[in-house]
């Protein structure tokens, strides 16, 4: 019998720490061939080059799609997007998969997405249904899912959504958050071993901080970035700061820059470009709260029980878990939000996103389908 060949798509460390549990059971299944394509900030050095913990995870990489150039204005994104087309057509033609697996709403999955369109590859699609209202990635997300064949929300409320923009009810299912997988299956470092490997000395309190660009805010990512930095600065040297990058949106590179000067002056603190899923699952057991506007805060943070410093819009419109405490992007509404973060008692909190076995149940239905091709001429289902 021949295997039918899935190929999933990984654009960012962030995002390959997630599909990590799903190509993982794909692998494991002697019916299936697991495809790769590895892209965006992966193949970047500036990143860290994290395609190189794919294959120290022992998975083969089928294809690799450069994009990104050192120019992250609106004109360098959409030239990255462009390439990004040709060059997951070119992957798809000799690939030739049977299923196209992406997740979530950045603008290589966008691309990856176009490009199996035309080639009429199915699509099956991780995370769709969210609403992030201060970003690009809402519109993007929705997109997608309409250009997508089977539907994987993170929660009842997304799969209603994706159920509103048309799509068939018999393709739509609510696994959970598949984030949650890792901190179900993850063997955590231990306290000591994870300093050894950040090289970085916990203090009396401790923030894990990700803040990426805002790309529909009217206020300047990097005015948003000062704001944060502001109010960080004001936490003393007993206050460990632990930095990760921003991901490779317009003004990304240069917030990148400006944090890096910030960790260069201050003994408390250290900016690492990937930390990988181990180390940042590790991290959040660890530290006192999380600080910026990553969707791990809305996501995973609350199975630690740990409370977030959510700042400005663009995470707006996530279901939120009571530990996330929302703020402004202005230093002192973010240093007051922080002392709240502190004295937040988060241990009765709920996680609404699942609980950590998404990924068996995802690949379950995507085997089921017996003739993916069949899905492809989509009917609009009207509510």
């Amino acid at each position: 019998m021949k295997k039918r060949k899935i190929c999933v798509v990984t654009g960012s460390r962030a995002e390959y720490g997630l599909l990590y549990w799903l190509i993982r059971e794909i692998c494991k299944d002697h019916s299936l061939h697991s495809q790769i394509i590895a892209t965006g900030t992966h193949l970047s050095a500036v990143f860290g080059s994290t395609y190189r913990d794919i294959e120290r995870d022992g998975f083969t990489i089928a294809k690799k799609i450069p994009i990104l150039t050192s120019d992250d204005s609106a004109l360098g994104v959409t030239r990255s997007l462009g390439k990004a087309v040709t060059g997951f057509a070119t992957a798809f033609r000799d690939l030739k998969p049977d299923w196209l697996v992406v997740l979530g709403d950045r603008y290589e999955i966008l691309a990856a997405v176009e490009a199996a369109l035309i080639a009429k590859i199915p699509v099956a699609h991780l995370a769709g249904g969210d609403i992030t209202e201060g970003a690009v990635d809402d519109s993007i997300r929705h997109a997608i899912t309409k250009m997508s064949h089977l539907h994987f929300a993170t929660h009842a409320a997304s799969a209603r959504r994706i159920r509103q923009l048309g799509e068939d009810p018999k393709t739509i299912f609510c696994p959970g958050h598949i984030g949650l997988d890792g901190i179900r299956n993850t063997d955590f470092l231990s306290r000591f071993e994870l300093e050894k490997s950040l090289r970085f000395k916990f203090r009396q309190r401790n923030f894990l901080i990700t803040f990426h660009p805002a790309t529909l805010d009217r206020i300047p990512s990097l005015r948003q970035l000062d704001e944060l930095l502001s109010a960080l600065g004001r936490l003393g040297t007993d206050t460990g700061l632990i930095f990760t990058a921003s991901n490779a949106d317009r003004e990304g590179i240069e917030m990148n820059r400006k944090i890096k000067s910030f960790v260069s002056t201050r003994d408390n603190t250290c900016f690492i470009a990937s930390m990988g899923q181990r180390r940042y699952l590790s991290a959040m057991k660890y530290v006192d709260a999380i600080v910026g506007n990553s969707s791990s805060g809305i996501y995973e943070a609350p199975s630690f029980k740990l409370p977030t410093v959510n700042i400005g819009d663009r995470q707006r419109g996530r279901q939120q878990a009571t530990s996330v405490i929302n703020c402004p992007p202005q230093a002192s509404r973010i240093y007051e939000a922080i002392l709240k973060a502190l004295k937040k008692n988060c241990s009765k909190v709920t996680n609404p996103y699942g609980d950590g076995r998404s990924a068996p149940r995802i690949l379950r239905a995507i085997k089921k389908i017996r003739d993916p091709q069949g899905l492809l001429k989509k009917k609009f289902c009207d509510i």
